[in-house]
């Protein structure tokens, strides 16, 4: 583009040059032009005064009667002598005219042709030299950090072509910057949410060993203080071990170990694990399968930690609803597997942000709960590396997770 481009910008000023040297040329050709015919006019005037002159005389000489002859060659002699004195000069004196004027019209000629190509070639230019001011000045404009300056788009040429990559440069680097900036917020936040999710089981876990430990308390209060405590330890083992794997995923330091899973028998396998779960919390639960098997190129143990994640948060969530929905379906070489609860439905404010990282709904935020917000977003970073996606929709007829993987290895 680089050679394109300086070929065709000399090109363009040698056609500018040339057709400038072409009307200066013009120019100083009409300049002469003008200046033969001034001359030839006054040339013709003074030669028909001459004739005019020479006729009078004539005529006085013919018609002289009184006048001898030896006068009348006297005269004739002397007008013939003046007239050769007269010839004699003339051209000597248009030859000192010319020896003293010609140099000055070539002088004044090859000024004014030089003159015309320059403001020829300034003309041509001047468009070109506009623009090029326009480019410059918002390249000062991007010196000084303003990203959001945009340099107009004139015609199809090189120097489009430059505006057209310094807009893009300056898109694509103001998208970095707000890049950087969301990174810092988030990993700000990170630190917020992970300090304060921390603190909060340490700090009662440290509370109920103090009472214990300093107290004479009965054995039931001293069990039930231990059995909190142990609680709320397994609590935060659960943040900590959730906080590495998410790390691990946003850093790509995941390596997966792909091999043909089937998805049918892995969910058979993870509904029967969590069946204690389904009964502590009264829920019932159905699969319905439109296939008897679905293979797809996957870590079986992270995609399994995946959709463990989603079952996981629908007995949490939707425990009022006593029921809990699996289906899964196969369409165009793709799984489709959607979980249903019928718990609180989650607002539209809500629903497009559940997958972020300590996002939690507004009724989630309680001990009884105790998600880490990590889950699901674990959950997505996983369904994503697998060449998939997990979407959900909150409504009247229930919560829905959708996860959809492509089929084969």
């Amino acid at each position: 583009m680089e050679e394109k481009f300086i070929h065709s910008f000399r090109y363009r000023n040698l056609w500018y040059s040339i057709l400038s040297a072409i009307l200066a040329l013009l120019t100083v050709l009409f300049f002469l032009g003008v200046v033969n015919f001034i001359s030839y006019t006054l040339l013709s005037n003074q030669e028909v005064k001459q004739t005019l002159e020479t006729s009078a005389s004539d005529y006085i000489t013919q018609n002289s009667n009184s006048i001898n002859n030896s006068v009348k060659e006297d005269i004739y002699r002397e007008s013939m002598n003046s007239k050769n004195v007269q010839s004699d000069a003339k051209p000597l004196k248009s030859s000192q005219s010319n020896d003293k004027y010609d140099p000055v019209i070539i002088f004044i000629a090859l000024f004014i042709g030089f003159a015309s190509f320059i403001t020829y070639f300034l003309i041509f230019t001047k468009r070109m030299s506009s623009y090029l001011k326009e480019i410059s000045k918002g390249i000062d404009e991007l010196s000084i950090g303003n990203f959001d300056v945009r340099i107009p788009l004139r015609n199809d040429d090189e120097f489009t072509r430059i505006a057209q990559n310094l807009n893009r440069m300056a898109v694509e680097i103001k998208a970095i910057m707000e890049e950087e900036r969301s990174t810092e917020n988030k990993k700000n936040e990170l630190i917020t949410n992970v300090a304060h999710d921390l603190r909060t089981p340490l700090t009662s876990i440290i509370g109920y060993l103090d009472l214990v430990s300093k107290k004479d308390l009965p054995a039931e209060i001293k069990d039930k203080y231990i059995g909190i405590a142990f609680n709320k330890s397994i609590r935060l083992e659960k943040l900590i071990e959730d906080l590495f794997s998410y790390t691990k995923f946003e850093f790509g330091e995941v390596k997966f170990n792909k091999v043909e899973v089937d998805i049918v028998k892995m969910l058979y396998q993870l509904l029967d694990e969590f069946y204690p779960s389904f009964k502590e919390n009264g829920l019932e639960y159905s699969f319905d399968v439109t296939v008897p098997s679905a293979i797809v190129g996957a870590d079986g143990d992270y995609l399994a930690r995946a959709f463990a994640n989603l079952i996981g948060n629908a007995i949490k969530y939707g425990a009022d609803g006593k029921n809990v929905n699996l289906r899964l379906d196969v369409k165009d070489k793709e799984v489709i597997v959607t979980i249903t609860n019928y718990g609180e439905v989650i607002p539209k404010k809500d629903i497009a942000h559940i997958f972020e990282k300590f996002y939690r709904v507004e009724y989630s935020r309680n001990e009884e709960h105790g998600g880490t917000g990590l889950g699901l977003a674990i959950a997505r970073n996983i369904f994503e590396l697998h060449g998939g996606q997990v979407t959900a929709r909150s409504g009247l007829n229930g919560t829905v997770f959708e996860v959809v993987l492509p089929i084969g290895i």
